[in-house]
């Protein structure tokens, strides 16, 4: 891993730094100004269930919790730190995710914990181990330093037994946290303990009575039978508000960011922590993100994108930095905004180099790189990704990764993959994407009106242009001929729109000077000729 965010120079600026991450580092700063006893690590916890397929906002928490970690050892010059990427994988099944297969053999194991699920998907050994692997397979292929933590592990490993003591003893004063929060029905039935019954294995939300804290033992009703039974070595886990906060005390935990779902439950779970004897830590409420009809992502629902889906259509850069922006505002997540993220990425990388110590502390760019731990590429790509997709979407569905090179190589002086790379990848996405999301979707209409006479002049002023001729001076005579009051456009936007839907197909486009010397003089005066016939 690199120390980037270590450089002596960086040291003081991050000290004022107004870039999030930073001010979220100071709150631990300014909780242990001499750093943690003993020299201690600062902790940092992620928390995930594994009910459904890990998503984006799951990505999201380990991404942006390393960021602050990040930050935190830049303010300390390089403080110890960890990061607990805590799955609760011991919870039990409470309904059918939409976007799993064999649904009605899962049904068959409601209220079970996860772990003890198999796998639908009938790669690993239980549904819980399958989507904690897709989880730990993804932040490890972005580079996260992180130490994944089983809950299921950890109590049936007897780690949590102390703990669990600890909630036993104060059984009531839990209960007196909770209760009125609660409605009248569910306060009738509720127990900060969810035993786990002997007899059927289901996780049962049952009233429990307290037998014995130092022995760990509790009474309940099984089956119409009333047990003494141990919650130790994994005989029962916590209500999840419970278990939050048994988790931030037994294991040190620091630094916990949340969504502004969970405001109310952070709240509750810091009352128990205190009751318990520990502290809850600092930590971000950040807002949600909303799929394209603005409604909350959800795990069992389905409506978020993949991990997968991302990649397939962007770069890892892109999908840290769409997640680093403005984290205390709902954003939609969906395919749309891909293309975007990836534009916005390379323009504020080209920026960084340039930029003075402060500002680079303020570049997103910075806190995406340092979370991958790896220095911030210093190329600059030759297209936007805009353009290129707009080239892919004019050639057609049809044409190679080849051919999309050769248009390159008229481009850009030795464009070939061997000498860029991140380009190389970036054309495998933009064929991705056209493929799905742009070429079901185009349809050129003919020119209407002044818009015949513009395009006959634009052909004929691409017709004497020199073989040499740059993008700029292209752009030029698109824009004379827009600002021609003979061809009755309104505003340069509509004669850039006329283009678009003529030529490509599309209400939006690139720009147009950059486009056509990309595609060639040739090429576009023969998209102008089709537009005409």
């Amino acid at each position: 891993m690199t120390d980037l965010h270590l450089h002596p120079s960086l040291r003081e600026p991050a000290q004022t730094s107004k870039a999030w991450p930073f001010e979220e580092a100071r709150k631990l700063v300014k909780r242990y100004p001499d750093g943690k006893p003993g020299g201690e690590a600062m902790i940092f916890e992620t928390g995930y269930g594994p009910s459904g397929l890990p998503h984006i906002g799951t990505f999201n928490e380990v991404l942006r919790t390393t960021m602050v970690r990040r930050a935190y050892e830049a303010l300390t010059g390089g403080a110890p730190t960890r990061l607990v990427a805590f799955s609760d994988d011991m919870d039990g099944l409470r309904k059918v995710p939409d976007n799993v297969p064999n649904g009605d053999m899962l049904r068959e194991y409601l209220g079970k914990p996860l772990t003890a699920i198999p796998d639908p998907f009938g790669k690993f050994e239980s549904f819980a181990h399958h989507n904690n692997a897709m989880l730990r397979e993804f932040l490890d292929r972005f580079g996260f330093e992180y130490e994944f933590v089983s809950s299921t592990e950890r109590y049936k490993a007897g780690a949590f037994d102390d703990a669990l003591r600890n909630v036993l003893r104060h059984n009531q004063d839990i209960l007196d946290i909770m209760l009125p929060t609660l409605r009248a029905e569910r306060a009738a039935t509720y127990s900060p303990i969810l035993p786990v019954s002997p007899t059927s294995g289901i996780v049962l939300q049952v009233p429990v009575t307290v037998v014995d804290a130092d022995a760990g033992l509790v009474s309940f009703e099984d089956e119409g039978q009333m047990i003494t039974h141990s919650i130790l070595g994994g005989g029962a886990k916590l209500q999840w508000k419970v278990d939050w906060a048994m988790r931030w005390v037994a294991l040190g935990v620091d630094y916990e960011m949340y969504g502004k779902d969970l405001t109310d439950s952070g709240v509750q779970s810091g009352k128990i922590a205190k009751a318990l004897g520990g502290r809850k830590p600092e930590g971000l409420i950040y807002e949600m993100f909303l799929d394209e009809k603005g409604e909350k992502i959800s795990k069992s629902k389905g409506n978020g994108l993949s991990l997968d889906q991302w990649l397939d259509y962007g770069s890892e850069e892109s999908l840290a930095f769409f997640a680093y922006r403005e984290p205390k505002a709902a954003k939609q997540l969906h395919i749309g905004v891909i293309p975007k993220a990836i534009d916005e990425y390379l323009q504020m990388r080209g920026s960084y180099p340039a930029q003075e110590a402060d500002k680079r502390l303020g570049n997103p760019v910075h806190h995406v790189h340092v979370a991958r731990g790896e220095q911030i590429p210093a190329s600059e790509l030759p297209v936007t990704f805009g353009l290129l997709l707009n080239l892919v979407a004019v050639m057609g569905a049809d044409a190679s990764k080849e051919q999309i090179w050769r248009y390159l190589g008229r481009y850009v002086d030795g464009a070939d993959a061997a000498t860029w790379p991140e380009l190389d990848r970036l054309i495998d996405n933009a064929m991705a994407y056209n493929r799905d999301y742009v070429a079901p979707t185009l349809s050129r209409r003919k020119p209407q009106g002044g818009e015949v006479a513009a395009l006959v002049e634009l052909d004929r002023e691409l017709a004497a242009l020199p073989t040499d001729a740059s993008a700029d001076d292209i752009q030029n005579i698109v824009y004379a001929i827009g600002k021609n009051e003979a061809y009755g456009f309104e505003n340069l936007r509509d004669w850039f729109k006329a283009l678009y839907e003529t030529l490509l197909g599309s209400s939006a486009g690139p720009r147009m000077g950059s486009f056509i010397a990309l595609f060639g003089v040739e090429n576009t005066r023969r998209l102008i000729a089709e537009a005409l016939a």
